[in-house]
């Protein structure tokens, strides 16, 4: 017997990245977050968190730079 279920495609980079950054805000949908669970690998999430993560720390020092100069 042949399984005719055919697997989600792969999510792109932006996918990734795009679903980091909701993340990092807090607000996803049901569907949405069903929908990354299926596509997202480990891989592409942990990328996309260190480099989001890389982005806000460095907007949070030019921010405090900014204004402290």
């Amino acid at each position: 017997m042949r399984d005719d279920i055919e697997k989600p495609r792969k999510a792109t980079f932006l996918q990734a990245m795009k679903a980091v950054s909701w993340a990092f805000f807090g607000i996803r949908k049901k569907s949405d977050h069903d929908h990354d669970a299926a596509t997202l690998t480990l891989g592409q999430v942990i990328i996309a968190g260190v480099i989001g993560a890389a982005i806000f720390v460095t907007c949070i020092l030019m921010l405090v730079k900014l204004v402290t100069s």
